[in-house]
């Protein structure tokens, strides 16, 4: 009986924030180790239709780095990174569309509907639904009184705006959409996008209630490897300046610094390895992960 009790307190405890958030929309990027170990892809899968079945309206934006290295490599196409962005010409576009497009992203649908869900799979191309341009990054100078460097990195993109129309269809028919990040340019070609960023312009676009990043770390650590439960908005930068933040974490923080600034009510990062890390995230007083709030 004892065991039966913690599990309705479990429920108490959730009901404030079944209130606070049933109608509205929580925007979930999903990668890393959540997209590969089979029983963290179902824990995810569950927390998505349960959030649906609630009232709340999850979106999800997927990653899915490892498929395409693993075709690359098949198809004997060499990848090469720039400021940890991978070069993407002609053929390597090819292959990363075919796999975030129609292998990643139809699993994740797959799943999602085997296990009880209605998911739709979409692209940024569909609908028009993230428009890009071509990114342009600059190098270092070779010296110091010279100006920097273009790079082209091909065909990876920025997002320049999003259209709702096609998401505002589906949440109607309580459809869960599951987008792959691939942006169409005004000449109608596709661009490679960082994930992140989507996941962010998305939800800064329908003013999410929330951004939860899925990461495979615990969340941002400060100086000293402890974990930092919330972050201030004000903050990200000098910690990025004084060397606490570095490395992956950089854009992911100023993608969630971003969304905020667009609208979105609050950013997390979280370790997806965590079983029901979503719900854990959501529905429990003291969350998991990294907050990012104004």
């Amino acid at each position: 009986m004892q065991n039966e009790i913690a599990k309705a307190k479990v429920l108490i405890e959730s009901l404030p924030y079944l209130r606070e958030f049933s109608g509205k929309t929580v925007v979930i990027k999903y990668g890393g180790h959540a997209m590969i170990d089979d029983e963290l892809k179902k824990s995810f899968a569950l927390n998505v239709i349960l959030l649906k079945y609630i009232g709340i309206n999850p979106v999800i934006i997927h990653g899915g780095g490892p498929q395409i290295n693993e075709f690359l490599k098949k198809m004997q196409i060499t990848s090469n990174y720039v400021q940890g962005m991978r070069v993407t010409d002609g053929p390597t576009m090819d292959v990363v569309e075919m796999v975030l497009v129609g292998k990643v992203n139809k699993e994740i649908v797959g799943l999602i509907n085997h296990c009880g869900g209605k998911a739709v799979g979409l692209s940024g191309r569909d609908g028009d639904l993230v428009q890009a341009k071509k990114m342009k990054m600059l190098g270092k100078p070779e010296t110091e009184n010279a100006p920097p460097e273009l790079i082209d990195l091909g065909r990876v993109g920025e997002v320049t705006r999003i259209n709702p129309d096609i998401l505002t269809t589906l949440d109607t028919k309580d459809f869960i959409p599951v987008i792959a990040p691939v942006g169409v340019g005004e000449d109608g070609q596709a661009y490679n996008i960082n994930a992140d960023l989507v996941a962010g312009a998305i939800a800064a676009e329908l003013k999410a209630a929330k951004l939860i990043l899925l990461t495979d770390v615990e969340g941002v650590k400060d100086s000293a490897g402890k974990l930092l439960s919330s972050i201030a908005l004000n903050a990200i930068e000098p910690l990025i300046e004084d060397g606490t933040i570095k490395g992956g974490m950089i854009p992911k923080l100023r993608c969630c610094a971003s969304a905020i600034n667009g609208g979105v009510s609050k950013a997390h990062i979280i370790d997806g390895r965590l079983e029901h890390a979503i719900l854990l995230e959501i529905f429990t007083h003291a969350g998991i992960g990294t907050e990012i709030r104004v």
